[in-house]
Parts: structure tokens; sequence; C-alpha cells
């Protein structure tokens, strides 16, 4: 029988590339399954693992980095100074893919000042906040995180209110906000994505059960209290960008167009989409057809269509990009094609190509503006 073959990710790597040294935390404990995420976002992103630094503090959660992606960078600093530590080497090294596992009390007690900072310096890293509301390392006290009113194992109350890490970002103007449950690994595999191909600081909060000191009834941060207050308002999906589609379509004609993720949408002047009332088309701009001079792609060779129904202005070059208005700081593709930057699937738009004289390069709306850390198609 010949043996089966491993799947491999772009990068022809296989999901074990991807994985570190065996865990030695508590069985069940919620941090491997948080490890498990990584391991897989890592892989089907194709993830480089030579251009990842994993950075941690101190703690249970500190010590997640062993668990994933052993031929990367890795530096284990002290309690609470992962971030100030990612900012110095994302300065030393901006190729690198910055990323830090750190508990509630690394980064909401000794180690706010230094996240903080690193929020307002919009330092690029997936800054992964695995929060149980105890200290599991140090025989279970609780953290800044503990919800007022939640209970220790031995019968002690919380009468404090919680620092709350995702309103702290969200004050601070932090790009990428998001929080997730280690028991639901859909959702946080999808959080994970979209926060490695977000440009800046991206926080996840992932409510992660301590099932030592914290996984008790009266706490608020056990599996049963998180499953049974989980109510999903509707499900995420991510497409992350591995290559730009181009097809041509031949005026008046429609087609099937598969893409790289092997999803499938009917494309063409068939499907055209209307304009939403408040917006009107733009008039032809230099190198759009029907006026000007066109502008062949930067790294391609300028190849001209030859003049004929789907282009009857004639001389319009292969992969030329006409002059468009600025849509959230950058210009936007114009072949037929999935969105090519990070976002959540049904939140942003595509753009589509109508290839005749009187047809203006329109948007499929909706598609919300981008802010400028957000990476798009660039020029």
């Amino acid at each position: 029988m010949t043996p089966a073959q491993p799947n491999l990710n772009q990068l022809g790597l296989t999901k074990q590339d991807y994985v570190g040294a065996k865990s030695t935390l508590c069985p069940g404990c919620g941090h491997d399954a948080i490890t498990s995420q990584i391991i897989q976002v890592a892989w089907e992103m194709g993830l480089e693992p030579h251009r990842v630094a994993k950075l941690s503090g101190i703690g249970c959660s500190s010590k997640t980095p062993t668990y994933f992606l052993s031929s990367a960078w890795g530096f284990n600093s002290v309690h609470g100074r992962a971030a100030a530590v990612c900012t110095g080497a994302a300065l030393a090294n901006r190729s690198l893919i910055n990323l830090i596992a750190s508990g509630d009390g690394d980064s909401m007690s000794i180690g706010i000042g230094q996240l903080v900072h690193m929020i307002r310096r919009n330092v690029p890293v997936v800054y992964i906040l695995e929060d149980n509301g105890v200290y599991g390392l140090t025989k279970g006290q609780f953290s800044a995180t503990a919800d007022i009113g939640s209970t220790l194992k031995k019968g002690d109350i919380n009468t404090l209110h919680p620092i709350d890490p995702c309103t702290l970002a969200m004050e601070l103007g932090c790009g990428f906000v998001a929080r997730s449950f280690s028991g639901d690994p859909k959702q946080l595999n999808t959080l994970l994505k979209a926060a490695f191909a977000h440009r800046g600081t991206a926080l996840i909060d992932v409510i992660s059960p301590c099932v030592t000191f914290n996984n008790h009834d009266s706490s608020t941060k056990s599996y049963k209290n998180v499953k049974d207050r989980d109510f999903p308002l509707h499900e995420l999906g991510f497409v992350p960008y591995f290559e730009q589609t181009e097809v041509e379509i031949p005026a008046g004609e429609a087609r099937e167009v598969q893409f790289p993720d092997g999803s499938r949408r009917p494309r063409g002047t068939a499907h055209r989409p209307a304009l939403h009332p408040t917006r009107r088309p733009h008039p032809p701009r230099s190198g759009s057809p029907g006026g000007g001079t066109p502008r062949p792609a930067k790294g391609k060779p300028h190849q001209t269509r030859p003049q004929g129904a789907g282009n009857p202005a004639g001389g319009l070059p292969v992969g030329a990009r006409p002059h468009l208005p600025r849509h959230g700081g950058r210009s936007a593709p114009v072949f037929v094609q999935r969105f090519t930057g990070p976002g959540i699937k049904g939140r942003w738009g595509s753009w589509i190509w109508l290839e005749s004289p009187q047809d203006q390069i329109e948007r499929w709306y909706p598609s919300p503006a981008k802010g400028p850390s957000q990476p798009c198609w660039t020029q």
C-alpha cells in the first residue's frame, strides 16, 4: 500500500513543522487549546517559522511559546516585560512577525504600563492575552481581570472591580481588539488569522479556564460559565490573501471564477452590481477605459490587448491600473477578484472591472472605510 502523502501548505511545510515541545501544563488547560490554534493558523497561513519572534513574560501562559513553532526565535523575559522586549525586537528587525503570549497577571498587573506604551506606539505584534482570572502558577490568587463577585475554590469572594483588557486597548486607540474563548476553536482560528494579517498591534483577550484553580461552578471564567453565557451574534470568516486572481471576461458574458481558497463566484457584466443611491459613477480618468494614456502595472510586461468587443478603445495594457480616487489611502485593484486584503468576510467588498468604454469602475457596495493601519492592495 502506498503511504499517504502529508498535507503541505503553500511553503511546502507540514503541520508538524509548526509544533514545539510537549506541554507540561495541567491536562485540560485552556492554554493548550490556544496553542493548538496558533499552530493550525501558522500552518494554514504559511507563516515562515524563521521569521516569527515568540516573546513572553512569567506565568503559565508564558510557558506556552515552548509548545509551538520550535524553529522560531524566542525570548522569555522577566515578569511583565514582554511588551518592552517586543518593542526592541521590532525596531531591530522590522521583517519579524512578532507574537506575544502573556497572561492576565503578566499583562494587567506588573506589565500593564509596558502594554499601554506598546499599544500607544502601535508596535506590529499579535498580543495573545490568555485570561483565566487567577495566578495559576502561584496557587490561584485573584488577578486584576477577576470579575467582581467571582469566588475562589476555597470560598474567597472578589470584591474589586476588574480591569478589562479590551476596553483599555480600545481607549488607547488599538487598531485590532477582540475577545474569544479557548473552548471555541473555530472563532479563535478566524480571529488569529485576521490578527496575523493586521499591520500594527492586535490584541486578543482569550478567556482560558484554569482547570486547577478556577474551573468551579462559582467561577465566572470556568468552562461551564462561559459556555452557558455564550450567545454568538454572527459567524466570523476570514479570507487570507495569497495571490491576485486575474480573469479576462468578454463584454456581455458571465463566468464562474475559482479563487485560490477554492471558492467560486460568478463574475462578468451580467452580474453588474447597482450603485448605492448615494454614490455616483466616477468620470473616466487617465488610464481608464475610454480616456487618457494607460499605465502598465509595476513589475509586469507592457502587453497590449487587441481592439475588439472586450476592449473597443484598444491599446489598454494587460494588467493596467487606471488612476482612481484614493480609497482608504490606497488605490483599488481593478481586475475581477476577491478582496485581496485582510478583513472579516462579509464586511469588506470586492472590486469589479466592466470592460467597455461607457462602463466605469464601480464599488461592490457596501464596503466601510479602511483605516490607514489596515493593509489593502497597494501600488
